[in-house]
C-alpha cells in the first residue's frame, strides 16, 4: 500500500508540473563549430579540439550551467576565405581521413594562405 501511495504523490506531481507549465530541468545542447589552421594537419587539429573545448566552457560559463558534456558532431570544413571558396572545402582540398573521437568530430583540409586547416564540430550538453 504505501507504494500505491508513493507512485500516486510522484504522478501528481508530474501532472502540477504538467499543468502549470513547469518541467524539471533538461540538459540543453548547443552545436559548436571551431576552425583554426596549423603547420601540419596533426597541429591545426589539436588546436581545433582545443577551442572547440574553450567554447565549451565558455557557453557552460554563459549559460550558468554547473556541467558541459561534448559528444562528436559531423560538421564540413569551414574554409576562412570564402570569396575564394564560395561552395565550401572543394574535395581535392579534403584530407582524408576525417579524424573522430566520442567527443571531437574533426574535418581537415588544405588551406588557400595557409598550409593546413581543421574543422572541428561538436555537440555541447549541459545543465
Amino acid at each position: 500500500m504505501p507504494q500505491v501511495l508513493k507512485m500516486s504523490a510522484a504522478l501528481i506531481l508530474i501532472a502540477g508540473f504538467a499543468l502549470c507549465g513547469l518541467r524539471p530541468a533538461e540538459a540543453a545542447c548547443q552545436l559548436i563549430k571551431a576552425t583554426t589552421s596549423g603547420p601540419s594537419k596533426a597541429a591545426a587539429a589539436q588546436s581545433s579540439r582545443a577551442l572547440a573545448v574553450q567554447s565549451a566552457h565558455d557557453l557552460k560559463r554563459s549559460k550558468g550551467w554547473s556541467y558541459v558534456h561534448l559528444s562528436a558532431h559531423r560538421v564540413k570544413g569551414d574554409p576562412f576565405w570564402k570569396a575564394v571558396r564560395p561552395d565550401g572545402v572543394p574535395p581535392e582540398a579534403r584530407l582524408r581521413p576525417d579524424l573522430v573521437s566520442a567527443r571531437f568530430f574533426t574535418t581537415c583540409f588544405t588551406g588557400v594562405v595557409v598550409p593546413y586547416v581543421c574543422t572541428t564540430g561538436s555537440t555541447a550538453c549541459g545543465r
